[in-house]
């Protein structure tokens, strides 16, 4: 399925450019501030084990920031295109990002600072965006008929939504009432549910379209998809359980099963690239493959934490890995493709003319120093970690900070290039 195919006839199923572009502008906004935020605390932050501070901030800038903004903005527009059933009304999405985007400013001020009020405040608008977010995507969901292994990985992940936002509320609570048995465990639970399960399973899920479609291949097996999903639903199961629990057999038996899973997921991946027509797929595949091999490193890390054998800051690195390594490097990766595209399809020109190609609409060098310095970050802090080094810490923070900016400069481009006239000859 190729990219012109997928969205091809479908101008109708499109939203204004101005719905999608707005999430992906804040994700790259919130992207350059997360990593900002993590360099006022870099001493902490390679070390981390909980508590309120710039590194829960910066945390939470990502999750919530730039993940889930950039979930929220490419499933609404990609969906319903897919499906070929146009959004019923554009106005939700609208309010979801209007009450997301100042919750996420107000709930990451209260954990910078560890006020009440700001936490209870941004929790709420939080919570609520969370729940709107829910009920445009199993509107989406319910509707995707014609794509079973999305759809299906789209409500697992739909469920872990909903779990890591009644988790997320209970973490907030109970600092203020200890309502909870563990604050650790709960903290992992939320960690497992936001990070392999809402984010892994639709990141996964969206794979099954996005990798055939770029590498011009056919459709994957979905018999060896649905394994993929009973793994991987049955290791965040297990792992969600054995962190409540504090039962690290149930943990090692979740991480394991998810190495299944992602192995599985993974030669289906190398399989379609191998088959698809496009063999040379750019410097965004670099770190399309560089994100999947964080998956079994992660879960490698989480196994070595288990077993005492990964240091002091085996759980920071579990974390890290997860998080920036995985899913982080993933996001960005397939965002630099989506973005020129979709800007293409709206490019202001004239009646007739041809939609502009995609390279007319990017500049290569803010990726490649995007790419440089958000691969150093990746580097330097994982050594900084286990080495328990703040000043090598803010080193690889600092590199992440410079290619944050360059990763804005191209979002901010491809939307001015996407706006100004084409060139009619």
């Amino acid at each position: 399925m190729t990219m012109a195919a997928f969205l091809g006839g479908a101008k109708s199923r499109l939203l204004p450019m101005s719905v999608p572009f707005r999430f992906f502008a804040a994700a790259a906004l919130f992207h350059v501030l997360m990593w900002a935020t993590l360099l006022t605390d870099a001493g902490n932050a390679v070390s981390f084990h909980g508590g309120f501070g710039p590194t829960l901030a910066s945390i939470h800038l990502l999750t919530l920031g730039v993940l889930t903004m950039t979930a929220a903005g490419a499933s609404v527009q990609l969906l319903p295109v897919a499906t070929r059933r146009p959004i019923a009304a554009v106005w939700p999405i609208k309010l979801l990002f209007w009450i997301l985007t100042p919750g996420l400013i107000i709930l990451v001020s209260g954990m910078y600072l560890g006020w009440p009020a700001p936490l209870a405040t941004g929790s709420s608008m939080v919570t609520v965006a969370l729940v709107l977010l829910a009920i445009l995507l199993g509107d989406n969901l319910r509707r995707s008929r014609s794509l079973p292994v999305v759809s299906a990985f789209g409500w697992a992940a739909l469920v872990s939504l909903v779990s890591l936002t009644a988790f997320g509320i209970a973490l907030i609570a109970d600092y203020e009432k200890a309502i909870l048995p563990d604050h650790g465990a709960a903290a992992l639970v939320h960690l497992i549910l936001a990070g392999f399960g809402f984010m892994g399973l639709l990141a996964i899920g969206f794979s099954y379209v996005l990798v055939p479609m770029f590498s011009l291949a056919g459709s994957p097996n979905f018999r060896l998809a649905s394994t993929v999903l009973a793994l991987a639903v049955g290791a965040i199961l297990m792992g969600t359980v054995g962190a409540w629990s504090q039962n690290g057999d149930m943990l090692l038996v979740a991480a394991f099963a998810g190495l299944a899973a992602c192995s599985i997921h993974l030669v289906q991946m190398r399989g379609i690239l191998k088959s698809g027509m496009r063999k040379r797929l750019g410097l965004s595949f670099v770190l399309v493959h560089i994100a999947w091999a964080m998956i079994p490193l992660c879960l490698c890390v989480g196994i070595a934490a288990l077993g005492g054998y990964a240091g002091r800051n085996g759980i920071t690195l579990f974390g890290f890995l997860l998080l920036f390594g995985w899913l982080l490097t993933f996001l960005l990766a397939i965002l630099q493709r989506i973005l020129p595209f979709l800007a293409s399809i709206h490019a202001v020109r004239a009646p007739g003319q041809m939609p502009p190609q995609m390279s007319a609409l990017s500049s290569s060098w803010p990726l490649q120093l995007h790419a440089a310095c958000h691969l150093a970050a990746l580097a330097t802090i994982s050594v900084a970690i286990v080495l328990d080094h703040a000043i090598l810490g803010r080193v690889g923070i600092a590199a992440g900070l410079l290619g944050s900016l360059a990763f804005l400069w191209f979002t901010a481009d491809v939307v001015r290039r996407a706006t100004l006239p084409q060139s009619t000859t």
